[in-house]
């Protein structure tokens, strides 16, 4: 695809913003009507609930790897030169950082882009948390936590283990991350029809994956065509929170595909709640709501933890765990281990709505 005349109209800054705000839309839509959240996906195994959460999960997560190493397979595509794998990755920022995501994603009820979704979809607690997983974010991202980020993260890299290529670790070529993707689709439809979630939603599940694609090629696509040197990279929230809300903070700087992510997201959210009749306010007032400070405390955990572990479930585990990225699948293994245990020790007691009883407005996360 050649963006060089839109790029000549509006500059590259412009033109990121733009792609970002697209491929975010698409994200916030699916994500909206799928209702895809990994701690639900999570509750499903650990409370021993119908799998239809997990199932919508499993078939983003599969048409992410699938479509991203068909397109690294037949040249499309080239992540060498990525942050996964051009510089050694922390693998001790990955299990810490994933482990106290985990843990914050439990607290607040919800991962990170969850809350940006459930924000636009009218919930102010999910507003809440994300301003304060945007604080906290930027702390660690170029504040004050960046001393303890590092220390944690210095512990252990890719370096150690002979890279982050989870295919040339396994001494597979590349074609074998497409059985891989494909086994992982074999799996998601089984669980799918185990489930019987409804098609609908497990394809909306689908289109979050093919969203996470979309922001690969479009990346790829553009770092080929500007002036100014540009990584391919695909969607993340926990960073393009950190680094708005840094921009905020500065009164300048310039705005760029995180907020063009976001923004997206945002509008896209908004638009299909609102359009399916899911839009509704829902306050820290409403009966059985944990108090703010749990919330407060589980976005803390997760604005830090997804900062040390490069990534949310989102821009870890389908981002990166779709290039087949060791740091990020550990960092995603963590997050998931974290969760499971968390619910076990915090909400033991919890009768959560299942994701997949009734219509996708009974958000799990909440």
């Amino acid at each position: 695809m050649d963006f060089v005349p839109l790029i000549d109209l509006i500059g590259e800054d412009a033109t990121a913003l733009a792609g970002g705000a697209v491929v975010g839309g698409l994200f916030g839509v699916f994500a909206q009507r799928s209702a895809l959240c990994t701690r639900s996906a999570v509750l499903d195994v650990t409370r021993g609930r119908d799998l239809s959460a997990l199932a919508v999960w499993a078939g983003g997560f599969a048409a992410a790897v699938l479509g991203i190493q068909l397109l690294l397979n037949y040249g499309y595509v080239d992540v060498r030169d990525t942050r996964f794998f051009s510089t050694a990755q922390s693998l001790s920022g990955a299990i810490i950082g994933g482990l106290v995501f985990g843990l914050g994603m439990v607290l607040s009820r919800g991962c990170v882009s969850r809350m940006i979704v459930l924000a636009a979809s009218g919930n102010l607690r999910a507003l809440h948390t994300a301003l304060v997983i945007a604080v906290v974010g930027l702390a660690t991202y170029s504040g004050v936590l960046v001393p303890l980020r590092d220390a944690a993260g210095g512990l252990w890299s890719t370096a150690a283990i002979g890279g982050n290529d989870l295919l040339a670790q396994a001494g597979f070529g590349q074609q074998a991350g497409i059985v891989i993707g494909a086994a992982l689709a074999g799996a998601a439809l089984a669980v799918a029809l185990m489930s019987k979630v409804s098609a609908w939603r497990f394809l909306g599940g689908v289109g979050v994956g093919a969203s996470v694609v979309a922001g690969w090629y479009f990346t790829y696509t553009l770092s080929l065509q500007v002036f100014e040197p540009i990584q391919a990279e695909s969607l993340s929230y926990i960073r393009p929170l950190a680094t708005t809300g840094g921009l905020v903070a500065d009164m300048g700087g310039v705005f760029g595909l995180d907020q063009g992510v976001l923004a997206g997201t945002l509008i896209g959210a908004f638009l299909a709640a609102v359009l399916s009749g899911n839009f509704r306010i829902a306050t820290f007032s409403e009966p059985g709501t944990p108090p703010i400070l749990r919330y407060t405390i589980g976005a803390a955990l997760m604005g830090f933890g997804g900062i040390l572990a490069v990534g949310c479930t989102i821009g870890a585990g389908f981002t990166g765990g779709a290039v087949l990225a060791v740091s990020s699948l550990v960092g995603l293994a963590s997050m998931v281990v974290g969760a499971a245990v968390a619910d076990r020790i915090i909400d033991r007691d919890r009768s959560d709505v299942p994701a997949g009883h009734g219509e996708v407005a009974t958000a799990p996360a909440e």
